[in-house]
């Protein structure tokens, strides 16, 4: 299987199976389109444009690709190989929030249920479990979450420091990560999370404007003017280490890319701004008809990030990223994120979820930190998603970059893991296509 596209005067085409890309000629582009190459009667049609000898030549070096599999390589039966073992968790270290964000997934903090904090004694029942669950992983990772999990930072120091006690014992390394609103960053706070945080996510929307719209006070005051100065500080101490400027465009701010700008100009340079999932019926929410509008966003952004990228202005776009050269092996990009089998999510009652996002849904408890993972039917459910399995995916040129989308999204949306969040899915391919395009435009130093 492959996938032709093109970008301005730039022409590419991709191959699924094994993840190889090529960047062509146009000629080439014509010939892949609608496979003309196959069909004389097709390949014809282009004698005009080029020329009997220059359309031959381009087909013989077309069938070289194939004959040295670099094009239309055959389908990989991907083997689970790979022991399952729990490696990452998301600790919601509070189920309350100091901000009312409109959009939030979490019902602001609460997840549908009763405020509660992570105890100190929940939260290393926790850790005792990821380290009995994790095999001979070494390397652990943990986000703080929440709610706003600044609002239990006595309890995030209580646990550092425990998780670091148990590395040696364990032959383990924990890397631990927070994501805050902001609102309760200070010079003690900030000092402390860039002394033992390896990455860290602000969550600000963009321009002033965009973030009040959604991530409103309880009060209903301007939420921006409350955050802006503690990340501004935040990030001027945090120095080379990692985070992200986290946003969540909607449909309200369809032109998305001023709020990347926006970012990028007030000194941000680690951003990702992603699309709100919600329901359809919701004013806020990303529908089909905002597709085009949004593509060509991203078409602006990605032209506003090569620019930037020729000057001191360089950042990072966290879906720009992509891994071209390496990555994960086939069977993990075949199966995602690990929901439930790698990955899990814990309540401040001890109460195990495949993932944050399903927090509050009890209906997908997989047991506690007490007794550990005791719903296997569940986490099977989990286990045997593949995107090879799922009906709309198998045929899709992006499956292996997306691994089939977020299994939350596709079960809100279709209540089923093999149906993927279509709007999502559209987004993804975009996104993925602009990608190939700025590591091309990047290699050629334009």
């Amino acid at each position: 299987m492959i996938h032709v596209f093109n970008i301005k005067d730039m022409y590419f085409v991709t191959d699924t199976n094994s993840g190889l890309v090529h960047a062509v000629e146009e000629i080439i582009y014509d010939l892949l389109k609608d496979e003309k190459f196959k069909d004389e009667n097709k390949s014809r049609l282009l004698h005009k444009k080029y020329g009997k000898e220059t359309v031959e030549e381009a087909i013989g070096e077309i069938n070289y690709l194939i004959e040295n599999d670099m094009l239309y390589t055959r389908e990989i039966n991907a083997v689970n190989k790979i022991k399952p073992a729990i490696k990452a968790m998301c600790l919601n270290m509070t189920h309350d929030c100091n901000l009312s964000c409109e959009y939030c997934f979490a019902s602001q903090g609460t997840y549908k249920g009763e405020k509660g904090f992570l105890s100190l004694e929940t939260g290393k029942k926790a850790f005792d479990f990821l380290v009995k669950s994790s095999g001979n992983r070494r390397n652990l990772e943990v986000d703080f979450f929440g709610g706003e999990p600044l609002m239990n930072f006595d309890t995030i120091k209580g646990l550092i420091e425990y998780g670091r006690s148990l590395e040696k014992d364990y032959n383990k390394h924990f890397r631990f990560t927070i994501t805050t609103n902001g609102v309760l960053l200070n010079d003690e706070k900030i000092d402390y999370i860039n002394e033992n945080m390896d990455n860290v996510v602000l969550s600000i929307d963009g321009r002033k404007e965009t973030n009040d719209r959604m991530r409103k006070t309880h009060n209903f005051k301007s939420s921006y003017d409350l955050v802006i100065n503690n990340f501004k500080n935040f990030v001027k101490k945090r120095g080379n280490k990692d985070y992200f400027a986290r946003g969540t465009y909607t449909s309200y701010n369809l032109d998305f890319s001023e709020d990347v700008k926006h970012l990028r100009e007030l000194g941000f340079d680690k951003i990702s701004v992603e699309p709100v999932v919600a329901n359809p019926e919701e004013k806020y929410a990303i529908k089909e008809e905002h597709l085009d509008i949004l593509k060509k966003e991203y078409e602006k952004l990605a032209e506003y990030y090569i620019e930037c990228s020729k000057t001191n202005r360089k950042f990072q776009f966290f879906h720009f990223n992509i891994e071209l050269d390496g990555g994960p092996c086939i069977y993990k990009r075949s199966i995602g994120c690990g929901a439930g089998t790698e990955y899990v999510a814990v309540t401040p009652k001890g109460e195990l979820y495949p993932c944050h996002q399903f927090v509050g849904m009890e209906e997908f408890i997989i047991g506690n930190v007490t007794e550990g993972i005791t719903n296997r039917d569940m986490v099977n459910k989990f286990k045997n998603v593949s995107v090879n399995e799922k009906p709309v995916c198998i045929d899709c040129w992006a499956k292996y970059y997306c691994s089939g989308g977020c299994h939350a999204n596709a079960y809100n949306f279709n209540k089923s893991f093999d149906i993927p969040y279509d709007v999502g899915c559209q987004l993804e391919k975009k996104r993925i296509e602009l990608s190939i395009y700025i590591k091309a435009m990047e290699k050629i130093g334009q």
